[in-house]
């Protein structure tokens, strides 16, 4: 439930077309939800404008499942980070609609009523990159955020990053995923007046430390107008920048 489903659903009851017993109905469980091994937060989407998302890893398949299909019961759009194909199919056999995006390792139902707006550039340094800058892509598209994204344009070749240099000065903001030494946040930032979330990822030799050089280069950006969320987070970059770019897009005056 979020406010706009809700608003609709007062609307139905006041006109006649929705009778009381039946919306109380589908607010059952509000606000949240006791399931035994978890409180599922139905009240979520109406205080964030998106519902509850289900971190899978540490979950067993079934409890992950379980939360999905009672959020999508009630919520638009469904979202479950980290998860393997075996949580997948256990959703699609009671949510049809279902999709998996394998990269991303994400199980998701869109909302068909969001409309894209804004732009969001998400940017990778590498190839290897890819896998958490297309969580941070699917999420900001599900909380309706319009994308644009390119890969394997990190520092080491530099050339291949100004090729898309005006397309990143039209973004309400960028989402920039390195691992390695981190560099390409701050080299963004320099160039352009809109704000940059720097993820840092796990890509890199030992000395890269599972991502903790690049989160403490980005951290130390010499660049203004870098924010840095943590190792691996393309789903808490998508947030963000789907969030900033909502502001952005939001008619003034």
């Amino acid at each position: 439930m979020n406010r706009e489903r809700l608003t609709e659903l007062l609307v139905k009851v006041k006109s006649g077309a929705t009778a009381v017993e039946d919306a109380m109905k589908q607010l059952e469980g509000f606000p949240f939800e006791e399931m035994g091994f978890a409180r599922v937060d139905h009240h979520r989407a109406l205080r964030t404008g998106l519902p509850e998302v289900i971190f899978c890893p540490g979950k067993t398949a079934i409890q992950a499942a379980d939360i999905f299909l009672s959020l999508a019961a009630r919520s638009r759009p469904v979202l479950a980070t980290r998860a393997s194909q075996e949580i997948y199919e256990l959703v699609k056999e009671r949510v049809p609609e279902a999709c998996y995006d394998e990269l991303a390792r994400m199980v998701y139902v869109p909302d068909p009523r969001v409309t894209e707006e804004g732009l969001v550039v998400v940017a990778s340094a590498g190839t290897a990159d890819i896998d958490v800058a297309q969580e941070a892509v699917l999420t900001a598209e599900l909380m309706g955020a319009h994308i644009e994204s390119f890969w394997d344009v990190g520092v080491a070749g530099i050339h291949r990053l100004f090729a898309e240099l005006e397309l990143l000065r039209s973004a309400s903001v960028i989402v920039v995923v390195a691992g390695m030494e981190g560099a390409l946040p701050s080299v963004v930032a320099g160039p352009v007046s809109t704000p940059v979330i720097g993820v840092p990822t796990s890509v890199g030799y030992g000395v890269s430390f599972k991502g903790l050089t690049p989160l403490l280069a980005m951290l130390s950006s010499c660049a203004a107008g870098v924010s840095v969320v943590n190792i691996d987070n393309g789903f808490g970059a998508g947030y963000i920048a789907a969030l900033i770019n909502r502001g952005s897009s939001a008619p003034t005056g």
